[in-house]
């Protein structure tokens, strides 16, 4: 029925697992035989396991992808930092989709008006929504967002910050999180004033195990850490130590995180950074932060 489906239509699709499938579990099809396809592996072949007992099927929106995060606290929401995130694995947005490999943040393709139509249209009336139905919910928002011809389109809601965007977002972050946390708990967000943030732009490189987001190599052992590099963090995702050494153990390794006076320069402080690191099968993007640039 599904295929069917998509032979009724005289547009593209994007086919969806209904189930969480670690941010992998989209395929954006150019075609009836990509649908087609996509379909047969999601609910026949079980690609994504079951998480694609059931998927969705949505007409494709061609835009510019960005992020926009927000925290409520049941009653309102404030905006964090806009990002953007890059969901393919290799460069220039080519290859399959993985959970995400590299942000920025702020991103300028998020403009001071464009943020302000997705506050009231997306968040708030989300929000509220919400709320109308009995539920108070208290969290981040973090919306996927389309934008065409200056509007903004949904593509996906989740309930949490974005990874890798959170790590360049929280690297701005002029403010204890802490507080706007406990006041969200409580509602009463509308207590505190805004967030402020740091004018530096921030850059988050995801090193990867090779192969990722198909098959990979585990257990070899990650060298030069210990980078003591002034506005540089590293996040861990998949490490584990094992006798006092850092070994891999996913397929997104680290994110390697820095700050910089402007996002060119923070581009290039965290790949200066992401090069000291090493192990036998490393994977980066070399493109991250590098579409923001375009729009300076």
């Amino acid at each position: 029925k599904a295929q069917d489906y998509v032979k009724s239509l005289d547009y593209n699709v994007v086919v969806k697992a209904d189930g969480l499938a670690a941010g992998k579990g989209v395929i954006v099809c150019n075609s009836v035989d990509d649908a087609i396809s996509a379909i047969d592996m999601i609910l026949v072949k079980k690609t994504f396991g079951e998480a694609g007992n059931k998927i969705i099927i949505e007409e494709r929106i061609d835009g510019i992808e960005a992020s926009y995060i927000a925290l409520s606290d049941g009653n309102i929401a404030i905006p964090m930092a806009t990002s953007q995130d890059h969901k393919r694995i290799f460069d220039d947005d080519k290859g399959p989709n993985t959970g995400g490999m590299g942000a920025y943040s702020p991103t300028p393709i998020v403009n001071d008006t464009l943020a302000k139509k997705i506050q009231e249209k997306v968040i708030e009336k989300t929000v509220q929504s919400m709320k109308n139905e009995g539920i108070e919910f208290r969290g981040f928002l973090y919306a996927g967002i389309m934008i065409k011809n200056d509007e903004p389109y949904v593509l996906e809601y989740n309930v949490r910050m974005g990874d890798p965007e959170c790590q360049p977002i929280t690297m701005r972050m002029d403010f204890d999180l802490y507080d706007y946390l406990l006041a969200a708990s409580e509602g009463r967000l509308s207590e505190l004033p805004l967030p402020s943030w740091k004018k530096q732009s921030a850059v988050c490189v995801v090193l990867a195990s090779e192969g990722y987001p198909e098959s990979y190599t585990k257990n070899e052992e990650i060298t030069g850490l210990d980078l003591n590099a002034e506005n540089v963090q590293v996040f861990h995702a998949g490490t584990k130590n094992q006798d006092g050494k850092i070994l891999t153990n996913g397929g997104r390794v680290l994110g390697v995180t820095a700050l910089g006076d402007t996002l060119e320069s923070a581009i290039s402080n965290a790949y200066d950074a992401a090069e000291k690191i090493s192990w036998p099968h490393k994977y980066c993007r070399k493109d991250i932060g590098k579409k923001g640039l375009a729009y300076l």
